[in-house]
């Protein structure tokens, strides 16, 4: 699923392919072997090895002023088609509180000209690629302070919505990736910490939809900023719970706050809702349940559960890829 993914609420990841469309021959480019990509969570940033530091620092490092200037041009072209019709952010104007918007429709466009190159830099990233450059977008906690979508081309960070929390800061920045200071969220308390620092979040234990606890075990709720909800609904942090068979889950809904009667999940339909008259327990018992029934590498249920909770938001499956 993909908030961050696409996402559903702001500075959620964007979606994360990067390589389909660029090939080499009738090949699409493949990293290097060292670089086990199917260990990663979606998103998360990948090591540089010493074949992506050599590759980035012979072909990218060299021309990062027009790497930057490239992707200026190309964030003027998103800016110009998103601004006029995005709202404001927790009453702020745009680009404030749309890294996840921009870099999602950034992507979109960089995919197809990456295919079939024609701008100087576009032929430089395809030939990075076909080279077996790593391409992908990520997604983390940035200094420390806030969450942020980003690209990473080997042991490059371009971000293309720098200015998104602070809009002062330039649009676009390009670093080694191991100075961009964007790291993966670690666990649950990690995601807490940053969601109450950066939305001013209050976070309570999922004990509202206890049948998608043990994939979105947290409801946040931040006055001014989001209506309460399951903010952590992106691809990452769902495979992050699968990953420990929903131990940190069940945890955390033991012991987490439950929800106060004013935080409420508008539109949540009736068959989601508690069955019995202990939902903590409730809650807990459903991380046991899928536990035990393997659900933690049962992609039909896992994508059963995210239909569920599109349906909790009122969305449908075509409007949320990667399910």
């Amino acid at each position: 699923m993909q908030r961050e993914p696409r996402r559903l609420v702001h500075n959620r990841p964007a979606p994360s392919a990067m390589a389909p469309g660029i090939r080499r021959g009738r090949r699409p480019a493949r990293p290097p072997e060292p670089i086990a990509l199917n260990s990663l969570l979606p998103q998360q940033i990948a090591p540089v090895d010493e074949p992506q530091a050599a590759l980035t620092a012979r072909l990218l490092a060299p021309r990062r002023d027009e790497i930057e200037a490239y992707f200026l041009a190309l964030r003027a072209e998103v800016d110009a088609d998103l601004s006029p019709r995005l709202p404001l952010a927790a009453g702020k104007a745009y680009p404030y509180g749309r890294c996840e918007e921009i870099t999602r429709e950034l992507h979109a466009r960089l995919l197809p000209r990456l295919g079939n190159p024609e701008a100087p830099v576009e032929r430089l990233l395809h030939g990075f690629i076909a080279q077996g450059g790593m391409a992908r977008t990520v997604w983390g906690v940035l200094r420390g302070q806030y969450f942020q979508n980003a690209l990473q081309f080997g042991g490059l960070y371009v971000d293309v919505s720098n200015d998104t929390v602070f809009v002062t800061k330039p649009k676009v920045e390009v670093l080694p990736i191991l100075e961009a200071g964007l790291v993966p969220v670690r666990d649950l308390a990690h995601f807490r910490e940053t969601a109450e620092r950066y939305w001013n979040a209050v976070v309570y234990a999922n004990h509202c939809l206890p049948s998608l606890a043990p994939l979105l075990p947290m409801i946040t709720a931040s006055p001014g900023k989001l209506v309460p909800g399951l903010q952590s609904a992106c691809d990452y942090m769902i495979e992050l719970m699968c990953r420990d068979g929903f131990r940190q889950a069940e945890r955390w809904l033991a012991e987490g706050p439950t929800p106060p009667p004013d935080v409420v999940l508008a539109g949540v339909p009736a068959d989601l809702l508690p069955w019995t008259t202990d939902p903590r327990a409730e809650s807990v018992e459903a991380c046991r349940r899928a536990r035990a029934a393997g659900c933690d590498t049962h992609r039909g249920w896992r994508n059963a559960r995210v239909l569920d909770y599109l349906r909790s938001v009122g969305q449908s499956a075509s409007d949320r890829p990667g399910t």
